[in-house]
């Protein structure tokens, strides 16, 4: 972790410091894994759909599939929006979330201990105020993690199958005013000057870095207290996460 400052932001924290971070866990009494999760004034609920098969590109190879869809309410911002599903298409930003949720959860999956059982993520934003694709794959990870669970207690998953080799967060990270950041909401991100999204799993290694320059560019040094930055406030979600599974949950 970088040295600390004593800047203080609008809402009070330091520059290292996580916004307060909740997981209600089974939130929904229907899906197989839930979780609603809240970074500050952000809230997505991550609900997992359990299908014993597969795709027909994967049957009879033995291997599962996860993958995540992201949408956000109407209403989740200060202004509505409307649904895409109503305007008959979906944006490139909806694509790219939904692709990038995937692809963190995938990077912790063993497909082939998933046997040929499918896992959707959906990840609905009810509330935006910055960081709702980070706050999406913290939150999907513990829905993930209880679906599978789900699928070992109904016998679609071998008991002694390990399907989860680690875990994976996100957060924002971005520099303000020169200074390095961590997880910024919405008054911060529209100013920052670089903002970057780090996804790294519970061992410490990254999965992805979306990263730009959105003013002024960066060096190497800014770089580096960024990714710190990012690898610290994951660690720091992972033990909210593991916190939360091990919590007790009505089936």
């Amino acid at each position: 972790m970088t040295e600390t400052s004593e800047t203080t932001r609008a809402d009070g924290r330091t520059p290292d410091q996580l916004r307060p971070i909740t997981i209600e866990r089974g939130w929904s009494a229907h899906a197989e894994g839930s979780a609603l999760i809240s970074f500050g004034g952000t809230k997505v609920l991550c609900t997992a759909s359990f299908t014993n098969g597969v795709p027909r590109w994967l049957v009879g190879k033995g291997k599962g599939w996860v993958t995540a869809e992201y949408a956000m309410l109407p209403r989740a911002t200060n202004s509505r929006n409307d649904r895409e599903s109503v305007k008959g298409k979906i944006g490139g930003r909806t694509h790219e979330i939904s692709r990038l949720i995937g692809r963190a959860l995938r990077s912790v999956v063993d497909t082939k201990a998933l046997g040929e059982n499918t896992i959707v993520i959906d990840c609905d934003v009810l509330q935006a105020d910055g960081g709702t694709r980070t706050a999406a794959i913290t939150g999907a990870y513990v829905a993930l993690a209880d679906a599978i669970e789900w699928g070992k207690r109904k016998n679609f998953i071998a008991q002694r199958s390990q399907p989860l080799h680690d875990s994976v967060a996100a957060v924002s990270v971005g520099i303000i005013d020169g200074e390095p950041m961590l997880d910024l909401a919405y008054v911060e991100d529209v100013r920052a000057d670089t903002d970057m999204n780090v996804v790294v799993t519970g061992r410490g290694l990254f999965v992805e870095v979306q990263g730009t320059a959105e003013g002024a560019p960066f060096d190497k040094r800014e770089l580096d207290a960024l990714l710190d930055l990012g690898v610290a406030g994951c660690a720091s979600l992972r033990e909210q996460q593991l916190a939360a599974l091990v919590a007790s949950t009505t089936e």
